[in-house]
């Protein structure tokens, strides 16, 4: 019988013969997070990289951060402060940059809106379906 494997420890075994790759997957997710806000994605994308990197004892060395608190952080449902957020990427080779947005970037996204059901997404379709009179 076949055995198959995770994809998880696929995705690991390639981020650890590519260092470069790891950091476009990090970038990919931080993208798809500025749509999605998905942060349990991004912390699952930073585990993979760390495991990835030998793990959070050896990412616990590069931070000064003792390997319990990495472990407790990343296992948190709550993001991680910014300060610490930047320590674990500078430790895997990375750093948060601020780039300008596009227009396109600026739309508001009424699909994913309407998914979330916000009071905001309820606000704007009035807004656009109400008579605009041009004084």
């Amino acid at each position: 019988m076949r055995k198959y494997r995770k994809w998880r420890d696929i995705l690991i075994e390639q981020l650890a013969a590519d260092p470069t790759a790891a950091i476009g997957f990090l970038q990919a997710v931080m993208e798809d997070y500025q749509v999605f806000r998905n942060s349990a994605a991004v912390v699952s994308a930073v585990q993979a990289v760390i495991e990835s990197q030998g793990g959070v004892a050896e990412i616990a060395k590069r931070t000064a951060i003792a390997p319990e608190t990495l472990s407790k952080i990343l296992s948190s449902k709550e993001a991680p402060h910014l300060d610490t957020f930047v320590t674990i990427l500078k430790a895997l080779g990375c750093r948060l940059s601020i780039e300008p947005l596009t227009e396109e970037d600026t739309q508001p996204n009424i699909e994913l809106a309407a998914e979330q059901e916000s009071p905001q997404l309820d606000n704007l379709q009035t807004h656009l379906s109400e008579p605009h009179s041009s004084q």
